[in-house]
Parts: structure tokens; sequence; C-alpha cells
């Protein structure tokens, strides 16, 4: 069998197998990047070359989409478009009320994600593409799948989306393999040229083994999807209960009666989430604060958007569980989140202190940098000046490093 042939094949697999897809309708791509950048960019562009300027036309998504997605729409604005950014509920869900509400006779592209990457909220795909659809047939409905066919099957005819952006590292498959999902390509023109693979819509020799790794993980995860869903759903609730029970102040974001199983997102007062997370790393768990594509904000922008006080976007903490995850897991990370939220908050105190003492008033801005092991208590503080830093150490039980860079506060 050729290279082609191997192609071929694995494309037939995903194609057929998994999304019930028509031939000539999925495009290999290097991931979910890439896919949303080649249905929004690859879309304004053949709007571009039939003679229809971007000034003209209206697009809308939401503010709590992926960088991936938020970024592409940020290009078109330059570019001359109008884009709509619709606000969820405070459970994060977009009503098809408020789509219609947004919907203008010049909108030609609507995009909203499947499920959200930060608090796994789902959104009735299906009936946001109709209310599209029937406002005006040729609008395009795309959407980030992002974690959804984990555990929700992922079948275009049921979702009515034109354009279905897929990864495979979301599938605990290879990095830098992906899938777009076009309904008909002839809306779309290419962002990548030089060659004619990909129906001419991506130019370059197709990648063979990202690609039948995409398909393997889409074939093992079809198998335990309805069974891992159920397992982590219960796993997740009872550890959302716990929690809420045990720590004072907890916020859960998002509503987990319509979220991904395996996601909980949690906010907790007056803590200090980048120490939590590296001191709940020692302890033997891997959680994050946002997006793993946001790691220079200072909030969570999805969070944000749910409203309420500005802490809640600010102390966030990303919990996702996943095939290894046992009953035993959470019960000790609970336990272990217990014992340090206390200790967290007595950090978040020292970093205003050093803020206030080496930082506001000169300029800067401290941020937690090392930890060696959760301080005890709150003791001396001493400064020490650098070029471009200056630095205030905690001492006591257990040393915290606070580093103050020379930037305006936001």
């Amino acid at each position: 069998m050729t290279t082609k042939d191997q192609f071929e094949e694995t494309l037939s697999k995903v194609k057929q197998q998994q999304l019930a897809a028509k031939e000539r309708q999925i495009v290999f791509t290097s991931g979910l990047t890439e896919s949303n950048n080649l249905a929004i960019l690859g879309f304004a562009r053949k709007l571009e070359i039939q003679g229809t300027p971007l000034s003209g036309t209206h697009w809308i998504t939401t503010s709590i989409e992926h960088a991936s997605v938020l970024e592409v729409f940020s290009e078109l604005e330059r570019r001359g478009g109008t884009v709509t950014h619709l606000t969820p509920d405070g459970r994060g869900s977009i009503a098809p009320e408020i789509l219609q509400r947004a919907l203008r006779p010049e909108t030609v592209f609507v995009s909203i994600g499947w499920a959200n990457n930060e608090i796994g909220v789902v959104q009735e795909l299906s009936a946001l593409a109709r209310t599209a659809h029937s406002f005006a047939p040729h609008i395009i409905f795309h959407s980030d799948a992002g974690q959804a066919p984990l555990y929700l099957f992922p079948q275009v005819h049921t979702l009515g989306t034109d354009m279905l952006s897929l990864g495979a590292a979301k599938l605990y498959g290879p990095r830098a393999a992906g899938a777009l999902y076009v309904a008909d390509a002839s809306r779309l023109a290419a962002h990548i040229v030089g060659g004619g693979q990909e129906r001419g819509l991506r130019a370059g020799t197709e990648e063979v083994a990202p690609a039948a790794g995409f398909a393997k993980a889409f074939e093992l995860v079809a198998r335990e999807r309805e069974s891992e869903a159920k397992r982590l759903r219960d796993i997740r609730d009872e550890l959302a209960a716990t929690l809420s029970k045990n720590i004072p102040g907890v916020l859960i974001n998002g509503d987990l009666k319509r979220a991904l199983p395996h996601m909980l997102n949690i906010s907790i007062p007056e803590i200090n989430a980048e120490y939590l997370v590296l001191a709940l790393d020692t302890h033997g768990f891997a959680l994050s604060t946002r997006s793993a594509c946001n790691t220079g904000d200072a909030r969570s922008h999805v969070v944000a958007a749910l409203g309420g006080p500005d802490w809640r976007s600010e102390n966030t903490l990303r919990l996702s569980l996943g095939r290894d995850t046992r009953s035993r897991d959470t019960k000790h990370f609970s336990e272990a989140l217990e014992r340090l939220v206390p200790m967290s908050k007595r950090s978040a105190k020292i970093c205003i202190e050093t803020e206030n003492a080496i930082g506001l008033r000169h300029g800067y801005r401290a941020t937690l940098q090392i930890t060696n092991r959760p301080p005890n208590a709150l003791g001396e503080f001493r400064y020490l000046d650098s070029d471009r830093h200056r630095y205030g150490i905690s001492h006591g039980p257990g040393a915290a490093l606070y580093r103050a860079d020379r930037q305006p506060r936001h």
C-alpha cells in the first residue's frame, strides 16, 4: 500500500466511522488552531477573491472562545470587518435568542465553540445553527469542537454546522494533527498555497503518521465514550460537592449539568492561585488557572464573562479529570487543597505586602516566582535590587520568593 493509499484509508475512517461526513468534506490540518484559522480566514479570503470587501461584512462569535478563535476575529477587525462578541449568561450558556438578536442582514459568519475549554459548558449547537440558517441560509456556522468529541457524538448531520474544527491532542491523540469538516469546500480559499493537497485548501505533503494516530484516537475514544462520560461525571460531581462543603466561599464556574463530565472550574476568594498551582504540583497534582494558551493573562476571560466580583476570574483553578483518574485521586486532591488554601491566603497577603513595599509606589508589579515549600508564617521581609527586578523574600518555615517587574499594573 502506498503512502497516498494509507492516507486515504485514514481519511475514510475519520470521515465515515466517526463524523458521518460525505466525500471530500474533511481537510487534515496540524491541529485546532490551524483548523480555526482555515475556517475563518479561509472564508474571509474567499469573500475577498469574489470581490466582497470585508468592510461591509458582519461576523459573530462569543466572548468565551479559545484564543485561536478570538485572535482570528481580531485580525478580521483589523482588516475592516465588524465583529460582535456574544456574552453568555451567568452559567456560560449562549441561548439561541442571544444569537437571534445579534444577527444582521450583513452577517456572513457565526463561530460558537461546542464545549468551552475552561468551564466545559456545552452549547446547543443544533439550535444555534438553525437560528443562524433560518435568518439567512447563506450564513456559515462554524464551531471549535475542542474536547467535546471525547464525550459527545460528533456526527455532523446532527449538529447542523457548516464547519467543525477538530484536534487529535484533545482526544489523547498525537500533537500536530487535526481536521476541519467543511460541508461545502467551495466556500473556502486556501491559506497555505503551493500545492494541490487537501483539494487545494492546504498545500504540503500530507503527514500520514499523525493523521493515522488521529484516526486511531477517534476510534478508541468512540468505544468508551458513554461509559467514560458516566464514570467521570460521578467522580467530578462528588469532588465538586466535597470542595463546596469544605472550602469556604468556593464558587463553581459554569453549569455542571450542562458541562463536559471531566471538567471542573472553581474560584476561591482571597487566594494566590499561582501559589496553589505550584504547591499542588509538589503534591503530584497538575492543574492550571486558566487556558494553557493564555498563560500571559492575569485572569480568566471566560470566568470574567460570567460576571461577579473581580476575584472570581483572578482566583480560578481549572481541573480536568481523565481516563486514569480514580475516586481515590480526587479524594487525595481535595485533602491537599484544603490544607493548602489557608497557606495560599497568607501567600496572597505576602504578595500584596510585597507590592506595597517594593512594587506599587515604584511602578512595579509583584508576582510569585519560586516556592521551596509552603510558608507556615508570614515572617520578615528583606528587599534586593537588581537592574530589572526587585525581590521580596519572606523568612520563616519555608521560603517564598516574589519578583516585582517594572511594568504598569492593569
